[in-house]
């Protein structure tokens, strides 16, 4: 044996070890004049060749054709590792399923106005604690004093949250969470309503959107949390625009904020009926899918309602019109990468927390249960932009805030001119009391005190009337910004099919 050799695999390939006689044919064969030409031309005809002889100059493929009883190693030569094309990638039906469970709530735990606040928040931190969700999404917790106890409460279950700070008593936003938090960022929305309504105040509570970043089991999640201002009148909404202006914002933050991310989930008090305008340019601009459509299960109030009548604490005249609620609360999410998100089920309250007397707030408890799981090939990002009818949704909301902004200049121009004539009034008083100085006059034409009276009438009127037109012209620059936003994706959008 020691005359043939034997044939060892080194790193993939075939050495050949002993036996000389083997040794010194290959000598010959390599230094004899009539071979060397054959492989002189087969390396000039290389980028002719090479494609169709790889097999054949593959060490591991010519060594089985010699029909040697060997079983080599997979080849890692550079010939095969650049002319071999890769095999794609297959998804795997062992892939393993992420279950996350998700709570979202309108808190309404107001200080100082909200009914049976302190014994609310006790009992949701009390469920929390039971129940055990993932991951926790509140809204309206006003007190920071709230969220503290909130927090030392649910430190054992929920280890990780953050309270979202805005405007003059704060956004109202906070999350809890068993996994870790890696980033947060705060958008506070350019228009929320007028200083002037204090009966609504929501101009004072700094309306904004959350976002919190986490990583569960290797899959990046865009988390959003976020409360919308709310209609108060449906028949008159003077808030339309601001609020569709909140909603163009919140999507545009999604969209732009997104993309790093496997997969988005927002939740919130979003103040509108799934039909509204508001939410159909939100989840056609962003691709979110609606969590109560999309439900495997589904177990609650009828139609998925967050606002109903059977509620203590809910306000029945303004649920006249809807006897059997409305659905303003929602979870919304999707998919961008190679990942794919199911609900499972979807749960509502039903106007009293599980096994007490009392609702854990004004609105109902939303409560899902997702599927990620990851697929074979990349999904690529869904935008919602290739949905026809989206053109229609864009230019819909658009027409609503140019109507606020048409209402806005006037309200503009109207402060404006009480300001002028606020400022002519102190004017000719200032003229009347240097004329009186100067014994110009002969007296004054009015008492002291009403002069004086009038005077501080004028420089008040002149101050509010100026505040007020500072902010309409504030509002009508952000009405307009957002109108030409619409107008620049509503030509896009038209442009696209004939593209195509």
């Amino acid at each position: 044996m020691g005359g043939l050799g034997t044939w060892i695999p080194v790193r993939g390939h075939f050495r050949v070890r002993g036996g000389p006689c083997v040794q010194e044919r290959r000598r010959k064969a390599w230094s004899t004049p009539s071979t060397f030409p054959s492989f002189l031309a087969l390396a000039l005809a290389q980028p002719f060749l090479l494609p169709g002889l790889a097999p054949w100059l593959c060490p591991a493929a010519w060594m089985g054709s010699w029909g040697l009883p060997l079983q080599p190693a997979p080849c890692r030569s550079p010939l095969c590792r650049t002319l071999t094309p890769p095999e794609p990638r297959q998804a795997m039906e062992g892939e393993p399923t992420l279950r996350l469970r998700i709570f979202d709530l309108n808190c309404w735990a107001i200080r100082y106005l909200s009914k049976r606040r302190q014994e609310r928040v006790r009992l949701i931190g009390d469920t929390l604690c039971h129940e055990g969700f993932d991951l926790v999404l509140l809204q309206e917790v006003w007190s920071e004093q709230d969220y503290s106890d909130l927090k030392v409460k649910l430190a054992g279950c929920y280890p990780f949250s953050h309270y979202f700070r805005s405007g003059v008593i704060g956004s109202g936003l906070c999350v809890f969470s068993r996994f870790p938090i890696l980033d947060t960022l705060l958008y506070q929305y350019s228009l929320n309503g007028y200083p002037y309504m204090l009966q609504h105040g929501d101009w004072f509570c700094g309306k904004s959107v959350g976002l919190v970043i986490m990583k569960i089991s290797g899959i990046i999640f865009n988390i959003y949390v976020t409360h919308l201002h709310a209609e108060y009148c449906r028949d008159k909404d003077a808030y339309l625009p601001h609020r569709l202006v909140q909603a163009w914002e919140l999507a545009q933050f999604i969209r732009h904020t997104s993309k790093a991310a496997d997969v988005v989930l927002l939740g919130g008090d979003l103040n509108m009926h799934p039909e509204d305008v508001g939410i159909r340019l939100l989840r056609g601009w962003t691709g979110l899918r609606d969590a109560f459509a999309e439900a495997a299960h589904f177990e609650g109030c009828k139609n998925g309602c967050t606002l109903i009548p059977d509620n203590c604490f809910a306000a029945k005249s303004e649920l006249l019109p809807f006897p059997l609620g409305i659905r303003i609360d929602y979870i919304l999410y999707k998919a961008i990468s190679s990942f794919t998100v199911k609900c499972a089920e979807l749960k509502t309250t039903m106007g009293r927390a599980p096994g007490v007397d009392i609702p854990f707030s004004d609105h109902e408890a939303v409560m899902a249960t997702l599927h990620i799981q990851r697929q074979g090939q990349p999904a690529g990002a869904t935008l919602g932009t290739a949905d026809p009818a989206l053109a229609d949704v864009v230019t819909e909301a658009r027409t609503e805030v140019g109507v606020g902004l048409q209402a806005a200049r006037r309200q503009r121009y109207s402060s404006g001119r009480m300001a002028v004539l606020a400022l002519l009034l102190l004017l000719l008083q200032a003229l009347a009391a240097l004329g009186t100085l100067a014994g110009l006059g002969t007296e004054q034409p009015f008492p002291k005190l009403s002069f004086c009276l009038l005077a501080f009438l004028a420089l008040g009127v002149l101050i509010l009337a100026s505040g007020l037109h500072l902010f309409h012209t504030m509002e009508v620059k952000m009405l307009h910004g957002t109108e030409d936003q619409m107008w620049m994706v509503l030509r896009a959008l038209q442009e696209r099919p004939s593209e195509g």
